[in-house]
Parts: C-alpha cells; sequence; structure tokens
C-alpha cells in the first residue's frame, strides 16, 4: 500500500521515520506529530523527500502548563512523601520531617517562555510567585506585564535567583545537557529543579550528585532519559526526587484536540493550503 500513503499521523514516535520508510512512501506528503516536540525527527531528512511536517503546539500547551505547575506544586509540599507516610502502617513521623517550601513570594525561574512557558508564568502568578525568564528571544514588553515577568538574557542570573527552576526548552544541539554541574552548583541548595521538557536537557550524572550532596533541595522531572529509566537507576532511590512519566499532554481533552490539529494540518497539506502548525528544519 505504500503508493497510496499521503499522510502519516506520528503518535508517541511511532511509526519510526528513516529513510528506508520515506523511500517506500513516494506520494507521501505530510508527517503530523502528536505533540510539540519534533526531535525524535530527522527534519532535514524528512524535508529532503518533499514532505512537509507540522506539529501540534494549540492543544498541548495548557495541559503541559498544568503538569509542570503540579510537579511544583508537589515538590514543594512533598505530597508523595506524605502520602507514603499516610498510608503507612504505623503513620509515624516527625513534623519537622515533612516541612515544605512556601510557594507565595517564592521565585520561579522559566527557562524557555514559548507557549507553554507563558501559560506556567500565567498559573505561577495566580499564585503570587515572582517570575524571571530566559528564552532565545525576549517576549513584548506588554507580555511582561501582563504576568510580572522580568526577562534574564543570562542563565547564570537566574539560576543564582530562582527558588524554584522549570525547563520548557526544546531539545536542540544547543539545549542538549543545558542544566549541568556547573549550572546545578549556581543554583540555591534550597531550590528545586523541574524539568518538562525533554531528560537530555539536563545532565542526570550531575543531578543525581547534586540531589546526593545537598547542592539542591529537590526535582521534579515528568521527562528522564532513556524513557522509563532502567530500574536500578540511582535517581529512583532518592526521597527528594518525584518521577512522572511524561504525562505532560495525557489528559482525555487534550488527546482528543491533538488528533483534531493533526488532522487539521494533514488536511491542509493534501489539499495544497497552508498548514497552520508546519515546521520547518532549521
Amino acid at each position: 500500500v505504500g503508493k497510496k500513503v499521503q499522510a502519516i499521523y506520528l503518535w508517541w514516535h511511532k511509526p519510526v521515520i528513516d529513510k528506508e520508510l520515506l523511500q517506500s512512501l513516494p506520494n507521501l506528503k505530510v508527517i503530523a506529530n502528536s505533540g510539540v516536540g519534533m526531535d525524535h525527527l530527522d527534519l532535514k531528512l524528512v524535508a529532503s523527500f518533499g514532505v512537509k511536517m507540522a506539529n501540534a503546539p494549540r492543544a498541548v500547551s495548557s495541559t503541559t502548563a498544568d503538569t509542570g505547575m503540579a510537579l511544583l506544586l508537589a515538590s514543594a509540599r512533598r505530597l508523595v512523601e506524605v502520602h507514603n507516610i499516610s498510608i503507612s502502617p504505623s503513620m509515624e513521623y516527625c513534623e519537622a520531617d515533612i516541612l515544605g517550601v512556601k510557594i507565595a513570594g517564592a521565585t520561579l525561574g522559566i527557562i524557555g517562555m514559548g507557549s507553554i512557558g507563558y501559560k506556567i508564568a500565567v498559573r505561577a502568578k495566580a499564585f503570587e510567585m515572582n517570575i524571571l525568564y530566559h528564552n532565545r528571544t525576549r517576549r513584548k514588553v506588554q507580555e511582561e506585564h501582563a504576568v510580572g515577568a522580568t526577562y534574564c538574557k543570562n542563565i547564570d542570573s537566574l539560576l543564582q535567583q530562582a527558588d524554584f527552576v522549570m525547563l520548557v526548552v526544546s531539545l536542540t544541539p544547543q539545549t542538549h545537557k543545558l542544566i549541568g554541574k556547573r549550572e546545578l552548583e549556581l543554583m540555591k541548595p534550597t531550590a528545586t529543579l523541574i524539568n518538562i521538557s525533554r531528560g537530555a536537557v539536563v545532565d542526570q550524572e550531575a543531578l543525581v550528585a547534586a540531589l546526593q550532596t545537598g547542592a539542591i533541595r529537590a526535582a521534579a522531572l515528568d521527562v528522564t532519559s532513556p524513557e522509563p529509566l532502567p530500574r536500578d537507576h540511582p535517581l529512583l532511590k532518592l526521597k527528594n526526587v518525584i518521577i512522572t512519566p511524561h504525562l505532560g499532554i495525557r489528559t482525555d481533552k487534550a488527546t482528543y484536540m491533538i488528533t483534531e490539529e493533526a488532522v487539521e494540518n494533514i488536511l491542509a497539506a493534501l489539499n495544497g493550503l497552508p498548514l497552520p502548525s508546519e515546521v520547518l528544519p532549521s
């Protein structure tokens, strides 16, 4: 059926798009991705076959921002730890051992202020947080004022000031291991790292060391490298870590909206119209 295929809808990186598959589909016009991140695709290879590509940014931004805030709150108030205490047979604990961190008045540093990062800022403002952000391009002044965000041209300045650092960047060669030993040492020892982007944005060995030595207080990760982690990975043994299995977009409504957005892009491509969410190779 290779000659009949004109569109591919990628769900959770399946099917794998490689040269062999592209060569077998001579009439392929478009690949629509179920999500924002396109790091699993060789964009230049796909484009070389004359195939257009699209992602689903509108569908996933709100639900991914919700995931980021959920991880921030869960880590700050140590919800996983206290849940385990609450269901334990003895229910024994010392109140001093379950003290959380206050959210209101704390400083959130957002690295990556695209559509998802901005929606996180909107949510953080409602929690009365002070907001810093670092991005390749600065937001409009009106957008900054709307959420009370301050731009940090230098990422080091953000890391040194933030009580919570949230990673919301795409995975590129420039952002691979963006947060490593040096960056973690710049953070406050009371700070929390939250990653809802891609696991490879963080040097995981350096993160383990920072969590074990108290260089930072905690981490909350919706993404790891690989996914899932090997069952003997040291991150799985630390009490000051929350790990979720890439939940970012996984809600019933978001899944439906992602499919709608993909279909919209596919129909546009098949009808020779501009793709609403076209992604071009850089």
